[in-house]
């Protein structure tokens, strides 16, 4: 299992992450630990609503049984030279979007070695708060490795950090954050990719729903809030358009870049 050897970089990461949450006071609200395997491969399945979702969730996993994450990053923060550096030292995976393949069979091989891998299938910050479509590599590596997918709500993280909102110190303490854990699944193989991120998607914005209903700040007319539960985030189809557009203006950034 994933927590076997000295690992200092990932030790400190994990005491910073201690320091830092509790001098913001953070609340942590969790719902189905009796999920979270002690030993053994899996695959985290995780909503991402904001940029602090992956350290939450590492909080979360080491404070329960000790053990380590590692996530799937895109190859871009891997080139950054004091996050790479971290990243690396974390033994986290890079992914190049261009050429996936070496990733994939990194993330294989980890989880047939009894680690736990942390994945956001919506591949990228949602800025709607609600889940949308999720990419089908969860379920393949899952299926693949012989490894369940456990899905997992993080709600209040977005409140810390997320696209297009920097909230103040003063507002990100006394959080409170709610991680709703679902019951672990085996993919199987022999059926429909499709059909089983489909359900995938479904659990994760069941537990979401649940997540949000707990909740105990009332998010209505908050930023933080999606809009069909009173809130000012933009609405799925809204949030689409937004992320279309700033892909559109990276895009033509790069090429002038060139």
């Amino acid at each position: 299992m994933s927590t076997r050897g000295s690992e200092p970089v990932y030790s400190t990461a994990i005491a910073v992450g201690r320091l830092v949450f509790g001098g913001l006071r953070l609340k942590p609200i969790v719902t189905g630990a009796e999920h979270l395997p002690a030993t053994g491969g899996a695959v985290l399945a995780i909503t991402h609503f904001g940029y602090m979702d992956f350290a939450l969730t590492e909080w979360m996993v080491w404070h329960r049984n000790r053990r380590r994450i590692r996530f799937l990053a895109k190859k871009g923060a891997f080139d950054k030279p004091v996050v790479g550096w971290l990243l690396r030292g974390m033994r986290h995976i890079s992914v190049d979007m261009k050429a996936g393949g070496e990733a994939y069979s990194q993330a294989i091989t980890a989880l047939k070695a009894g680690e736990l891998l942390g994945v956001f299938p919506e591949a990228g910050v949602n800025r709607s708060f609600t889940v949308r479509e999720l990419k089908t590599g969860t379920i393949r590596m899952a299926a693949e490795a012989g490894v369940p997918v456990i899905p997992i709500a993080v709600w209040g993280g977005q409140r810390l950090l997320t696209k297009g909102r920097k909230p103040s110190l003063a507002e990100a303490r006394n959080v409170p954050v709610h991680f709703a854990i679902g019951a672990p699944f085996k993919p199987d193989a022999a059926s429909d990719v499709r059909e089983q991120t489909t359900a995938l998607r479904a659990s994760m914005q069941s537990l979401l729903d649940e997540a949000q209903a707990g909740y105990p700040d009332d998010g209505t007319g908050a930023w933080w809030q999606p809009a069909h539960l009173g809130g000012t985030a933009p609405t799925p189809e809204e949030a689409a358009v937004a992320e279309a557009e700033r892909q559109r203006r990276k895009a033509a950034a790069e090429a002038g870049a060139r």
